[in-house]
């Protein structure tokens, strides 16, 4: 399982988190996809991390994102977005 975690800087929180939660079933739809969350950062509240679980990268970087869905995502969050994003993918560490 990996995670893509997206920093996104935004210029309306409250039009933002309601365009992702339109977003979401695009998300929770898409091949690969287990799950999502929206955090928000407190130090710096105009900062979100949006946390998508995936089967593997290839389902978020080719799969999704060659989508009409990803298109969608975009249309519905894109005019709230500061600056593009920051995404990274990561997978946890077997500790023992």
């Amino acid at each position: 399982m990996f995670l893509e975690i997206a920093e996104i800087t935004v210029t309306d929180a409250a039009g933002f988190e309601a365009a992702v939660a339109r977003a979401r079933p695009l998300f929770l739809g898409a091949e690969g996809c287990h799950g999502m969350a929206l955090h928000r950062v407190v130090e710096t509240p105009e900062v979100y991390r949006l946390v998508v679980k995936w089967r593997t990268v290839e389902d978020h970087m080719e799969t999704f994102r060659g989508s009409e869905a990803f298109q969608a995502w975009r249309a519905l969050v894109g005019p709230f977005f500061a600056g593009p994003p920051k995404v990274t993918h990561s997978r946890e560490v077997p500790l023992g």
